[in-house]
């Protein structure tokens, strides 16, 4: 669906690994005092100066997380930075360095590499974050790309999965559901290509939904608004898999139990309309549907003041005692237990 618009093809065999790391990592700066040593060494040296630093990693695989007849490279680089990013800021921690490692076929010319650079460089302008290193390697399927991201946070101002208590209010940043239904609409048009490749989709009406999902955000902008509010969240966790497996995950590792209130799930009107069109129900997507990448947190009740007039933050619902169970409590006011049901990596 999507052309190729740059006729030059360079084979990868052209450079060879070393030159081609060089090539494509030329364009990145240090920001971060942390970073004492970047790209060009065996590995990176970092120094966050008696902070806590947290870690995490993240494979993407063509055909099992991306598909690049409607993904372009640029967006799919930029997205692959995003996804590590947000779990940094699920702990209340700043991101701070980035690790890229790829494993790509011959059918990938240089300048397609190029393009998902591109978006990662973007990325780490935008998000702020230093690149410090990788790994390039042949793949015999298609296009596979791992980003390790690296983060500090102050001692004490960790914020885990377990720290929920009893009445703390369940809040969520954004809205729910747009990446699915982005999704959805991109599988929709690729259908409709291959039956008639002459047929270019008219997409204006899905702008946000397919930004959801082609170009997401992490919530950077909430840690920091958090802090500015003085507001440190009881337990954290990014909204990845679908709202009801995040709330099952945070019940779980904090032993409590958890009333979700449908009615106040916040949907964007752009999400509505397209579950109409597509009949689907749009609570079910905000449950199960994923990749939204907002953050869902407990907050004690007393910071509530704090963030009550904020418009870019929801209460949606309240933590129990683990004996009540984690139940959505409909607009009809029955109580249904929740369940995951979003994404599973190990499908039978």
């Amino acid at each position: 669906m999507i052309e190729d618009k740059n006729p030059q093809r360079t084979p990868l065999s052209e450079l060879g690994e070393f030159a081609l790391i060089e090539h494509l990592t030329k364009n990145f700066d240090v920001k971060h005092e942390s970073t004492v040593k970047s790209i060009g060494d065996d590995a990176a040296v970092i120094n966050p100066e008696n902070k806590n630093i947290v870690v995490t990693t993240d494979l993407l695989v063509e055909g099992v997380h991306f598909d690049l007849s409607y993904a372009p490279l640029k967006h799919l680089g930029y997205k692959a930075v995003v996804v590590n990013l947000s779990d940094v800021y699920a702990m209340n921690a700043k991101a701070t360095q980035i690790t890229v490692s790829i494993a790509v076929s011959n059918r990938f010319p240089l300048e397609a590499l190029e393009e998902l650079y591109a978006g990662i460089e973007t990325a780490s302008k935008i998000y702020n974050i230093d690149v410090v290193g990788g790994d390039t390697t042949s793949s015999n399927s298609g296009l596979m790309i791992s980003v390790t991201a690296i983060g500090e946070v102050e001692k004490g101002q960790e914020v885990y999965r377990s720290g929920a208590k009893p009445n703390d209010l369940l809040v969520l940043s954004g809205d729910l559901g747009g990446a699915y239904m982005g999704l959805q609409v991109l599988e929709r048009e690729k259908e409709v290509f291959k039956v008639d490749p002459n047929n270019q989709p008219d997409l204006d009406a899905y702008t946000y939904i397919m930004e959801r999902q082609l170009k997401p955000e992490a919530r950077k902008d909430i840690i920091d608004l958090l802090k500015d509010l003085d507001v440190k969240p009881t337990s954290m966790i990014d909204v990845s898999d679908g709202l009801s497996s995040e709330i099952l995950h945070l019940c779980k590792a904090s032993k409590v139990g958890c009333d979700l209130y449908e009615d106040k799930i916040p949907l964007d009107p752009q999400v509505i309309s397209t579950c109409e069109e597509f009949d689907i129900d749009s609570t079910t997507i905000a449950l199960n549907g994923g990749e939204d990448y907002e953050l869902l947190m407990t907050i004690s009740q007393e910071d509530y003041p704090k963030i009550k007039a904020n418009p870019n933050l929801t209460v949606i619902g309240y933590i129990t005692e683990e004996s009540a169970g984690a139940h959505l409590v409909t607009r009809g006011e029955t109580k249904i237990q929740l369940q995951a049901q979003g994404w599973k990596t190990f499908k039978e």
